[in-house]
């Protein structure tokens, strides 16, 4: 590890004392060890803050005073890299932040300079010279069918390659639903066996932070508490963070007024829907997803879907993606009608007809405008 603290780098950096508290007292609210109002998270001096605040910034500032960088191994596996766009966004504190004064990133496919044999001789050194002491975050699912032929990098499967950075890691996050429960990999018919992190790894801690894509202010405010106090937070049976996870979405819904006045919106164009009422019937699933989306929102607190007239899908539970996370409403599932050949038919004879009518109607009026010109 580097002989340097995190605070020492920060001095080196130009950060002030102030600075230094402020970036504190982020991290303790990233963390969701107690809840600190804007003006004392911004920097608020100690004697004003409560005891319980008090304590958790004085906790942050021993460990950043006394603790190097913290490194991270980031595998990405089945995935679509939406976890690592939605980070590369976080408000508290930023990925720059994190990265330049509290992790050092020894490995990332996506955010690595370097490429091919340079940027994987990388990460074994980085494995080798950490061993024991790195984060390994995990994104994307994990496929073992047919020896892992569905999912190489480097011309080593997922699976070895899960496995062999597991084995030096401290701890393990699974960031995102496919690497948390499998994802849209593991959905019906599930061509590559795709699997989560747990369903390998059985001797690490591992904590799983689903969600499609996760809240990247939940996936900091795990990796700050790893940071600060050298251990995971305490989990829920899913293994989620209970801190971000303990409630659904609907407990905290700003709809759930609606919900329980029994006002619901039929579509999504209906005035119940202009009058933002509950979206219940149109298939959301917050009453049955845990998640902090309706308290930490996205986009550094502005909005969340529900908030923007959209249902829950549910992404941060298993098997979302064929849950009916999509428009099926949880107590009347939506109804579709049977497809008969005769009506195929019909529907494909009145796309012709429509088409072919188009087509003559382009015929006419081009000629009309040939003849116009042998006239002019």
């Amino acid at each position: 590890m580097p002989e340097e603290t995190i605070h020492d780098e920060m001095r080196k950096k130009g950060f002030s004392r102030r600075d230094f508290l402020k970036f504190c007292g982020l991290v303790v609210g990233t963390m969701g060890l107690t809840a600190l109002p804007p003006m004392e998270a911004s920097g608020m001096p100690l004697p004003l803050l409560h005891s319980s605040q008090k304590r958790a910034v004085k906790a942050v500032v021993q460990a950043l005073q006394t603790k190097p960088r913290l490194p991270v191994i980031w595998l990405e596996f089945q995935d679509c890299a939406g976890c690592t766009e939605a980070l590369t966004r976080s408000q508290s504190p930023t990925l720059v932040n994190l990265v330049l004064n509290s992790i050092s990133v020894e490995y990332h496919e996506t955010l690595s300079a370097a490429a091919g044999f340079q940027v994987e001789e990388a990460k074994q050194a980085a494995m080798k010279k950490y061993a024991g002491q790195y984060i390994l975050v995990v994104e994307g699912s994990i496929s073992p069918k047919d020896g892992g032929v569905y999912c190489t990098v480097g011309g080593k499967s997922s699976l070895d390659l899960l496995n062999e950075a597991a084995a030096g890691a401290a701890a393990i996050i699974a960031t995102g639903n496919c690497s948390s429960f499998g994802g849209l990999p593991h959905a019906n018919p599930n061509p590559t066996g795709a699997v989560s992190v747990l369903d390998v790894i059985k001797d690490k801690p591992v904590v799983n932070i689903p969600g499609c894509p996760a809240i990247p202010e939940v996936f900091t405010g795990t990796l700050a508490q790893f940071l600060v106090f050298g251990t995971l937070p305490e989990l829920d049976s899913l293994h989620r963070p209970k801190t971000f996870y303990g409630h659904t979405i609907h407990d905290r819904c700003l709809r759930r007024p609606f919900y329980e006045a029994g006002k619901f919106a039929d579509s999504f164009d209906d005035e119940g829907a202009r009058q933002g009422y509950c979206l219940y019937k149109l298939g959301c699933k917050g009453p049955t997803t845990y998640n902090s989306c309706a308290v930490m929102k996205w986009s550094g607190g502005l909005s969340f879907p529900i908030q923007s007239g959209h249902p829950c899908l549910g992404c941060s539970e298993p098997n979302f993606w064929d849950g009916g996370g999509f428009y099926q409403g949880q107590s009347a599932p939506l109804s579709r009608p049977a497809v008969t050949t005769a009506g195929l038919a019909a529907a494909v004879g009145v796309v012709a007809a429509v088409g072919m009518g188009a087509y003559n109607q382009g015929q006419k009026k081009s000629l009309e405008k040939q003849e116009e010109k042998k006239e002019g």
